[in-house]
């Protein structure tokens, strides 16, 4: 029987009143954005930020507990944008929203940074101290393939070498990581800017390096549309993950059915079934009527995991809103029962 689990991916945002209080120790200009280092009262206030998130996701009743990324100034780009080898550039647009990033700069050899390891050390604390491991922690990175894309390689000097030192990079990152019941990937990069034909091999070699250097269950979290059939099946085949991440939200959505149809799918998969990039919330029984909706069109599939998740990042929402999707989320796996 098919395990229906409710999670979400980072990035969520930031509450109302941490804004103002962040913006006034950090100031407003790109270069006052966070640079890894910070300290005093600038850690004091994630501190709490991280603590809000934790309590909301255990509120809502999601079956695994995300950090939330609050310090992610430049989205999935971040653990580049607080390296040592990296040097930040011009602000660049987050895919086709309004949001904007600081362009990372590589500029020399990726080692190990602990970044991402520190705040999920404080989430599993936090977790830990209340939840009594009734729903786990997931990790959340951003996916080679993407981090890659969204990066400037001003050091290795050929695209097949910089995807897999990014690759390196990230999976070296990962092993320090606390236990974690789930790794979500996030691959938007896939949707809209996928590999040149010939090359789909290279980022799915990329993924299976951060995948193995996991326990946890990975899901390869794609979003903004369907993938292309073709690389689909290389995902599928050999990416090694334990499940592809598919948004059903976006109206190409039958595209996404055809692939699962044509060329099979992941042990498990995760679904994202409420528009993260919406305000209006969904119900839980619409929620539960589009996993329904889905397996029916997946017969031939019979997945350990269904994960029900957003279908991008969450950051775009009000924080009332968000909150109310996580709810969402959660009573839909008991309509599902």
């Amino acid at each position: 029987m098919t395990e229906r689990v409710a999670a979400t991916p980072g990035i969520y945002p930031l509450p109302d009143w941490a804004k103002g209080t962040l913006s006034d120790l950090k100031g407003h200009q790109k270069g006052d954005l966070l640079s890894g280092d910070e300290e005093g009262e600038i850690t004091e206030t994630y501190d709490e930020v991280r603590a809000e998130f934790v309590d909301d996701q255990l509120e809502a009743g999601l079956d695994r507990v995300a950090e939330g990324q609050a310090r992610w100034d430049d989205m999935i780009a971040h653990p580049l944008t607080v390296h040592e080898s990296v040097e930040t550039g011009g602000i660049v647009r987050y895919y086709d929203n309004n949001n904007f990033y600081r362009d990372p700069r590589v500029v020399d050899d990726l080692d190990f940074s602990g970044d991402v390891a520190g705040e999920l050390e404080a989430a599993a604390d936090l977790i830990d101290g209340v939840n009594a491991g009734d729903a786990p922690l997931a990790a959340t990175l951003p996916g080679p393939y993407s981090l890659a894309d969204l990066a400037t390689d001003e050091h290795y000097g050929d695209d097949a070498e910089f995807q897999a030192a990014i690759a390196d990079f990230l999976a070296g990152e990962l092993e320090a990581f606390p236990a974690h019941e789930t790794l979500f990937l996030l691959e938007p990069s896939l949707v809209t800017n996928p590999p040149a034909d010939g090359t789909e091999e290279r980022a799915t070699d990329a993924i299976a390096t951060v995948a193995a250097a996991t326990d946890a269950d990975v899901v390869v979290q794609t979003f903004y549309g369907a993938l292309d059939e073709k690389l689909y099946a290389h995902l599928v085949d050999e990416a090694d993950a334990d499940a592809l991440g598919l948004d059903l939200v976006a109206g190409d959505r039958e595209d996404t059915v055809y692939n699962v149809q044509e060329y099979g799918a992941t042990d498990s998969v995760a679904l994202g079934l409420v528009d993260g990039q919406n305000t209006l919330v969904e119900e839980p029984e619409t929620v539960a009527e589009r996993v329904e909706w889905f397996e029916g069109q997946a017969p031939a599939a019979d997945f350990e995991t269904t994960y029900l998740t957003p279908n991008t990042e969450l950051f775009y929402l009000p924080e009332n809103k968000y909150r109310a999707k996580l709810s969402a989320l959660a009573a839909a796996t008991e309509v599902l029962e």
